[in-house]
């Protein structure tokens, strides 16, 4: 098996570099991998850090691709996907909200043949409000991500915890056919409608975060993003 992992970068200066030396590091048993970085037109140092990146055999070789200007992340995620290889497509952040170490675990039920879409859940609990969990931000954020999941389930006739997770693995061959227009966050809901509407059963892995604030470089707007969110899923539902 052969997987791609796609990184979409926009102004990640500060982790870019230790998500590259993660990603990279990992080894799965019978499992070749391609990293695909895409910078989204950074203005920061993140197109620096990528460039200098090595792409050795450590890090099991890194394709970089650069935008000429910023377009959003589904539209990097997208450029990504037209320059895989692999099997199976898997997105990676390039913050350090995901560990990556959890690729291993999500892969895991695709060599044991028990699903073909693996998704890494991290809304299958309740938040935890003795902890940062019980700022207003996380809040808004894990009710609002609840909600769209349950309007994914509701119409898409499957139940989902977090339709909006990052880590999203998939066979590349289930978009044979598939055309994705999005270009923001809007990615995550056209994806997750699409892939259930050509009959996929998304299987759900519980995994551990480190949620990050504005001030810490955080792009989504909850109440924006979430509307278009919305929409996208309501919209794909009767639309190709």
């Amino acid at each position: 098996m052969k997987l791609s992992i796609i990184i979409p970068v926009f102004n990640e200066e500060k982790t870019i570099k230790q998500v590259l030396e993660k990603v990279g590091g990992i080894k799965i048993s019978g499992v070749d991998k391609e990293v695909i970085v895409v910078d989204d037109g950074s203005t920061d140092n993140s197109r620096f850090k990528i460039q200098s990146a090595k792409s050795g055999s450590k890090s099991g070789g890194i394709k970089k691709i650069f935008h000429k200007k910023n377009q959003g992340k589904g539209a990097a995620v997208r450029t990504g996907i037209e320059a895989a290889t692999g099997d199976y497509i898997l997105i990676q952040d390039a913050d350090l909200e995901y560990d990556p170490n959890d690729i291993k675990r999500l892969i895991l039920p695709i060599q044991k043949e028990k699903a073909k879409v693996v998704y890494g859940t991290r809304l299958n609990r309740l938040p935890n409000l003795t902890k940062d969990e019980s700022k207003p931000l996380f809040l808004i954020h894990y009710f609002g991500n609840r909600f769209l999941s349950l309007i994914t389930s509701i119409l898409y006739g499957q139940w989902i915890t977090d339709m909006e997770t990052c880590y999203k693995l998939f066979p590349k061959k289930a978009l044979k056919d598939v055309e994705l227009n999005s270009k923001r966050f809007d990615f995550e809901p056209e994806i997750t409608s699409k892939l259930l509407k050509k009959g996929y059963k998304i299987l759900e892995i519980p995994i551990v975060t480190k949620p990050r604030g504005y001030d810490e470089g955080k792009k989504l707007n909850a109440i924006k993003d979430g509307s278009i969110a919305l929409w996208t899923l309501l919209k794909y539902r009767f639309v190709n």
